[in-house]
């Protein structure tokens, strides 16, 4: 089944994952920014996906991605916290903290505050590691914080389910 016709599904994108993992046998993080953690609580309404997923990080301010998932300051530093280089690198660095095969990562802008012209409220970078292999995709989502933050782990699900398929 294609990622669209996932989407038109009633099946919730987290089942799909969970399916997924299972099939390929593998261990999935996440390092989050802007969705505080969304994208871990919807996995862990999956029973069973324990197995496949044992931790994640929030790293919400700069630091916190230094430190706990040491993505490398520099990256930072240079391209900005909500980039896809930075994207980039929480993946990658979450991966192999966690010594994963697959790591999802969000940094953006969930507003309402913090928007600049550059980097505008609802702007979001989410990175999808697999199995030493990077995506990172651009998006620019609309409406309210919780609306952007929502938006951001549903689309992370899916950017993962897409890699996912994609090695089948």
């Amino acid at each position: 089944m294609c990622v669209e016709e996932n989407r038109r599904s009633n099946e919730p994108p987290e089942y799909r994952v969970y399916r997924l993992l299972k099939k390929y046998g593998y261990r999935l993080t996440t390092a989050e920014s802007a969705t505080g953690g969304m994208i871990a609580s919807m996995l862990v309404n999956v029973p069973g996906i324990s197995e496949f997923f044992e931790e994640g990080y929030v790293t919400y301010s700069d630091a916190a991605k230094v430190k706990m998932i040491h993505v490398n300051p520099d990256t930072i530093k240079t391209y900005g916290v909500v980039s896809s280089q930075t994207a980039e690198d929480m993946a990658e660095s979450a991966a192999r903290t966690a010594g994963c095969d697959a790591a999802l990562s969000v940094t953006g802008v969930a507003g309402p505050d913090g928007g600049t012209e550059e980097c505008p409220v609802g702007l979001v970078y989410i990175g999808c590691f697999l199995n030493g292999k990077t995506v990172v995709t651009r998006h620019q989502f609309h409406g309210e914080r919780m609306a952007v933050r929502t938006a951001a782990a549903e689309e992370a699900l899916w950017l993962l389910i897409k890699c996912l398929e994609e090695t089948e």
